[in-house]
């Protein structure tokens, strides 16, 4: 067990069976499971609840410690932090001695949620490409099944960054009188151009995988293919400014048929560690529903938030030049229009779009004030 960390904060990840859900723009059913997990106590009233939203490549594990199943000699070694352990705990900005925090898997992801590597009904084989398109809605709408079968009728606050801004976005719109809160951090009302360009290479990286088989791979996963998709999404994550800092022109010390530069050797990393735990058709799906969102822009955007109830916290970065701030401010702007109460903040960080994930003293302060402000109608 690592160091200065008590049994009480392992978690394990649950399922629930929800029954069938239809999915939006579609006669297609689908059997309904999502993996969560949850973490603090929820109070009598049930009026603490906080859904976290997480983003492309993350899952229901956010906060706590699972424990290897393959244990190694360094105690260190045993556990895995959630994504956002950093803000989610005892103290911490989403703060479990007061909250009771719930963070779930989304539908057409491959982290225990209903996906394409879930068994069709109809087949008894993995769905894998026959799986249905899935939206930003249809995630949002199996998250609000999680919720209503756990008793809960309305959240204290839903918080999200990247693709979990998105879902924040649709919950404030689809369910106007739920959530008491929204935080949106580091995200958009729609993708441009470019960022759907950024989506569609690493989708067109796995089709050109000789192992993709149109989608029906097996043991053979596209794994070049995915690798490739994640090392290049992964350089849209960071700034020019860590790269700089971290790697410069270093010179790797590996073959140069691999790479001749650290940061290369860096990016093999990550594409190679993500091979491990990503399915290559959750990629595809999940990428897809990210650039079909679209709540728009200007005056539309205005338009669809002008129902929207919660009041609203939107936090930007200043290297992010995945999901720019000027995009918060788009989103910032039409709630202003529309009386909706609503704080921003841009932070100064060099860490790019990941700044989000990564321990923050400012954005710690921010989300803690504005959990405990009681704004008056």
């Amino acid at each position: 067990m690592p160091e200065n960390e008590s049994i009480d904060e392992y978690v394990e990840t649950k399922i629930a069976r929800l029954g069938d859900l239809k999915v939006e723009g579609s006669d297609e059913v689908i059997p309904l499971e999502i993996a969560y997990e949850t973490y603090g106590t929820l109070n009598n009233e049930k009026s603490n609840v906080i859904l976290i939203c997480h983003a492309l490549s993350g899952d229901a594990h956010a906060a706590g410690l699972h424990k290897l199943q393959n244990p190694t000699q360094d105690k260190k070694l045993n556990s895995v932090k959630g994504w956002w352990y950093s803000y989610i705990g005892k103290g911490k900005a989403f703060n479990t001695d007061k909250y009771f925090i719930i963070c779930s898997n989304v539908i057409g992801g491959c982290m225990g949620s209903t996906g394409p590597k879930t068994k069709n009904p109809k087949t008894g084989k993995p769905y894998q490409s026959s799986f249905p398109f899935i939206t930003i809605k249809d995630m949002v709408n199996a998250q609000k099944r999680l919720i209503d079968s756990l008793g809960i009728s309305k959240l204290f606050c839903i918080a999200g960054g990247s693709m979990g801004g998105m879902q924040v976005l649709q919950w404030a719109v689809a369910f106007p009188e739920f959530s008491e809160k929204c935080i949106v951090l580091a995200s958009t009302s729609e993708h441009s151009a470019q960022q759907i360009a950024f989506n569609e290479v690493g989708r067109q990286a796995i089709i050109s995988d000789p192992n993709w088989n149109n989608g029906e791979y097996g043991e053979n996963v596209p794994r070049t293919g995915l690798a490739l998709a994640r090392m290049y999404a992964h350089i849209t994550y960071v700034s020019e400014a860590f790269l700089k800092e971290r790697f410069g022109r270093k010179l790797a010390t590996k073959n140069i048929l691999n790479t001749d530069f650290d940061v290369g050797s860096y990016l093999l990393d990550k594409g190679e560690s993500f091979v491990d735990r990503f399915d290559a058709n959750s990629y595809i799906y999940v990428t897809h529903a990210l650039d079909h969102f679209s709540l728009g822009t200007g005056s539309s955007l205005t338009k669809n938030l002008k129902d929207v109830k919660s009041e609203f916290l939107v936090i930007a970065y200043s290297t992010d030049w995945l999901y720019p701030p000027y995009q918060s401010r788009e989103i910032v702007k039409s709630l202003q229009v529309n009386m909706v109460p609503v704080t921003f903040c841009e932070i100064n960080s060099d860490r790019g779009h990941d700044s989000f994930l990564i321990e923050n003293e400012k954005q710690t302060d921010v989300i803690k004030h504005f959990l405990g402000s009681k704004y008056v109608r």
